[in-house]
């Protein structure tokens, strides 16, 4: 089960207090930059994991879209579906919505005070680095690049987005998915259940992505069967969202 850190009482507590019952995910966006997008990924990330194991999710947002500059908000929601983000309903047309048996709200430290269960993402410091300067309009050409290495950092802490950071992520993706693609082509195995215990104990504990790929980097050169890893890293990727199996048959 889901435990997540609740930074109102410091206590982990269950993502989703009764079996079924509708969550609601609230991401309060600090606007349009790399902060915002990684806590919009955070919340994206927590959306998947509690569909992943079988909790409805209606997932809301708040942004502090600059007022005097109206394509704010809309440069926010093109990023965010660039980095692969499921749609938010904006929390201004959401109306009272559907009652929720638990409300998590994702935002920066010293964020606005709310009275669901309070999750914290940690704030990006960028260099003005060729494809780091968010703000600008600027990224990688591979959103999917960005989307990792926003959530390649415990979201507790706070995250360095430099040139260095995006060519680690871009080169992880491009291995990655050439492997993937590799072992498409052999005979079909399933996760082994013990790799499936530690993938799902990763993430089940406050949502620790950075021990998801930990464990995909023990995968990527164990001794396990080609159609096992192709099946672990497909099962991951519902979690993390990197398309990890984007390149099968391109080479045909």
């Amino acid at each position: 089960m889901l435990r997540i850190l609740d930074a109102r009482t410091g206590e982990p507590i269950d993502a989703a207090r009764a079996r079924r019952g509708l969550v609601r995910v609230h991401a309060h966006v600090p606007g349009f930059g790399a902060t915002g997008l990684r806590v919009l990924l955070f919340a994206d990330v927590l959306v998947r994991a509690l569909e992943i194991g079988g909790s409805p999710v209606w997932a809301t947002l708040t942004s502090a879209a600059d007022p005097a500059d109206p394509a704010d908000a809309a440069r926010l929601r093109v990023s965010a579906a660039d980095l692969g983000v499921r749609p938010f309903e904006d929390h201004h047309d959401a109306g009272p919505g559907p009652a929720a048996t638990q409300t998590i709200d994702v935002l920066v430290p010293e964020g606005a005070a709310t009275d669901g269960v309070r999750v914290e993402v940690a704030p990006v410091d960028t260099d003005g680095s060729p494809g780091t300067d968010i703000g600008a309009g600027t990224g990688p050409a591979d959103p999917t690049v960005l989307r990792l290495a926003l959530l390649a950092r415990r979201r507790d802490l706070p995250l360095r987005l430099d040139a260095g950071a995006l060519s680690e992520a871009e080169g992880t993706l491009k291995r990655w998915r050439a492997a993937v693609a590799g072992w498409a082509t052999r005979p079909s195995k399933p996760v082994p259940d013990d790799v499936r215990a530690r993938l799902r104990a990763a993430w089940e504990d406050d949502l620790d992505v950075p021990g998801v790929l930990d464990v995909l980097r023990w995968v990527e050169t164990s001794d396990l069967a080609e159609g096992a890893r192709f099946e672990t890293y497909a099962y991951a990727d519902r979690l993390l969202g990197l398309e990890l199996t984007r390149e099968i048959g391109a080479s045909l």
